[in-house]
Order: structure tokens, then sequence, then C-alpha cells
């Protein structure tokens, strides 16, 4: 069944080109066409499109087609070409003539828009909560281990003293940041298109204002070719949200693996945790986190997907919009997942507490012996040579009992001031 089925049929090669993996991707959003044309039957009843009678029957029924899309029963045949037109046709053939009238005043167009508004405010929210799981858990770790020294690194040379507190909670505030992302893609999916058709409005007196209230969008995308110009649109604004998060995810992820690593065993995880070598017994691989690592760096390429997908198409309605759907789609499911994981590792990570024993890193605190020389009268660029060539000569001693105190350093993290920053987001 086609919903633009004019009485003949196409070649299968061309159905198949053109349909592509719809039906499969259509299983994530589903449930929003049903909720969506729960709002359009009513609207289409509130203003005498629709009976009361019909109106009643056709949500009914619509909410059994949500119940087995919940429980994971619904279905997209092949002979259908997508959710639209398998959700007609169940209407059809359980209310007749009634099934029939549920595409007044409306287009595919948004019906689509709609679906992914609503499917994008859902998992948007969703990827918030999940990131401030992680969040949280990164700062009880951060005020866990805030004691404990490790070094710190420019150009991968050994470079200042850091801390696991600092290593924690700066990942930590750096998912503020990516939020910020997040909230702009939630403002803007936030705005009902429904009522837009197939771009240019309609000839029926619907009422946008209910669909828009009885949808719980903030708003209505008022103009309804800029409606049907967000599509594409609202999923980049989520993709960039989502690229922001993998790249912070992918950047922690790198540090696990080389903090894992025999050549700075800084940290470890249980054996459940990570996989062996064929041929290695003594290998413990950190196969999850370079995952997390290869699947965030997928995720950063999504907005230039988008973008390129986008590029020179002018307003109104084209074909290649559809293939929006097969990046945004997979690409919130593998954030979610990468999220998951690293939330579920992090809770078993074990930290080496005797990291700096090692002469290997008196260096480290070549800065802090430099900085009591200042302090102590010496003029910094004259303390910067006498300490340089104490290094040269190998008479360097090192302080070790350093003291910072400024805000954000390692002796003063600001866990809750970063906390409530977090807190400030909806």
């Amino acid at each position: 069944m086609k919903l633009w089925d004019k009485g003949f049929s196409t070649d299968k090669k061309i159905d198949h080109f053109t349909v592509g993996n719809d039906r499969e991707l259509d299983l994530h959003l589903a449930k929003y066409d049903v909720m969506a044309s729960k709002a359009h039957a009513k609207m289409l009843g509130k203003i005498g499109l629709l009976t009361p009678e019909e109106t009643h029957r056709l949500v009914q029924e619509l909410s059994d087609i949500g119940e087995t899309i919940d429980k994971g029963t619904f279905t997209i045949e092949d002979s259908f070409e997508d959710m639209h037109s398998k959700i007609e046709y169940l209407l059809i053939q359980k209310l007749g003539d009634t099934g029939k009238k549920i595409h007044t005043a409306r287009s595919r167009n948004d019906q689509v828009l709609v679906a992914m508004h609503l499917y994008l405010k859902n998992e948007l929210a969703a990827i918030k909560s999940e990131t401030k799981i992680l969040f949280d858990l990164l700062l009880d770790l951060a005020d866990k281990h805030k004691s404990i020294l490790l070094p710190g690194y420019t150009h991968l040379q050994i470079a200042m003293p850091s801390s696991f507190g600092l290593w924690f909670s700066a990942y930590a505030e750096s998912l503020i940041d990516d939020l910020y992302f997040i909230d702009a893609a939630q403002k803007i999916a936030d705005q009902n298109p429904l009522g837009s058709a197939a771009g240019y409005g309609s000839s029926f007196p619907i009422d946008r204002a209910f669909t828009t209230q009885e949808l719980n969008f903030a708003t209505q995308k008022f103009n309804v070719v800029a409606a049907q110009m967000s599509r594409g649109k609202v999923e980049k604004a989520a993709a960039f949200g989502i690229s922001s998060i993998a790249a912070t995810l992918s950047k922690m992820a790198m540090d696990i693996c080389l903090y894992m690593s025999q050549n700075f065993n800084f940290i470890s995880f249980p054996d459940e945790l990570t996989t062996g070598s064929s041929i290695m017994p003594h290998k413990k691989n950190p196969d999850v986190f370079e995952l997390i690592r290869g699947k965030c760096n997928k995720l950063q390429a999504v907005p230039t997907q988008l973008s390129l997908l986008l590029t020179n198409l002018p307003s109104g309605y084209h074909r290649d919009l559809q293939l929006v759907k097969e990046v945004i789609v997979p690409a919130i499911q593998d954030l979610r997942a990468c999220i998951e994981i690293l939330t579920f590792s992090l809770k078993e990570v074990r930290v080496n507490e005797a990291i700096l024993e090692d002469p290997k890193y008196d260096y480290l605190f070549s800065v802090d012996t430099l900085n009591e020389l200042v302090l102590s009268g010496t003029p910094f660029r004259d303390a910067y040579k006498q300490m340089g060539i104490e290094i040269y000569e190998g008479r360097f001693t090192p302080k070790r009992d350093i003291k910072h105190t400024h805000q954000g350093s390692l002796g003063n993290l600001c866990l809750e001031e970063i906390r409530k920053k977090m807190e400030d987001i909806d």
C-alpha cells in the first residue's frame, strides 16, 4: 500500500531503491506517528470534519495500534511503503470509510515532520538524562579520588601535576557544554509543524493551535514553508549536540586506553570488563573503550553528512530528505549506547594511588619548584634560567609538597560550582 497510489504500480526496482530501509527506521518513529494521528483526528472532530463517533473510533483504534508498537509486535511488511501506509491500512481494515478519513488535511510530509520532531524531543531528553547520570558519576569519582595525583601532559610529554579529581571533573564539566547544544536542538524540535501539509498549508479550516497543545509542543512552526524547511534542519541541530557529546566521550575513551596500558598503569578495570588475546595470555584489552572511541569518532561526522545532504536544496520538499532518517536515527542509538556502556564501566574503575613515586615523574614538579623561587623574591626569568640549568646538570630536586588553591585547580576543584552549572540546565 502506498499513500500516493493512483491505481497503477511502479517497477519493483524503483520501489526497492526509493523505499530503502525506511520500514526498519520507521519502527523507531511509528509511536510518534500514532501520537500525531490521534491529535490530528481530534482536531478534525473539533472543526467538524469528523463526527464525534468517528473521532472516538479513530482515536481508540490508534491507541490499540500504539499498544502493539509498545509491545514490539507492530511490523511493516514489504507490501507497505512505510509506517504511514501501514497505520492507515490498519485503520481502514478496522473502520472502513472512517479509516479513509484520517489523511484529510495533511500530507505525508507533515506526518514525517511531526513524528521526527516528537521523536527528537523524546530522544534528546533521554540523552540529556543519561548524560547527567554520567556527569554525576564523574563528579563522585572526582571527589573520591581528589587527593590522588597523576601526571599531566602537553605534547604527550610529562608536564605538570594533575589529579584524578581534575581529570574526572574536567570531563564532567565538558559535558555541560555539550548539553548546551542539546538544549538548543530541543528548542528547535519543540515546534509543531503539523498542519503545514505538503509545505503550503491547507484550504481546510484546521486548528493548528489545538494540535500544538494536544502534542505538548511549546509553540508552532507558524509559517508552513518554514515548517517544511525544518525537515533536515532539526535533525542537523540534534546532530551538533550528538557530535559534541561524542567528542567528549571519544577523548575520555582515548585517555582510558592510554592510562590502562602497562606503560602508564594509571587505572585498571576488572577482568570482566576487558577482553583477551587469542595467543597472548597476558593481555587485558580495552576493547569497550576502543569501540566507544571509534563509534564516537564516527558520530562526529554526522553534522557534516546532514549538511551535505541539505546543500543546495531549494525550498519545498525533495526526496533527498528521506535519507536524513538513516543518518540521525542510528546516530542517536549509537550515542545512547556509548553513554550507557561508559557509565557502566566507569563504576568499576580502579586508580593507581602511587603513580608519582616513579622518579621519571620528578620533572612534573619543576614549575612548582620554580614558583617557590619566585615567591621568595627571585625574578621569574632568572628563576626559570636557574631551574633550566639545574635540570640540565642533573641537580634538580623537586618540591613535592605542592599547594594549588585557585578556583578550578587540583587543590580547589569547585565541584559544587560545577554541579550547580549542570543543575541550571533544564
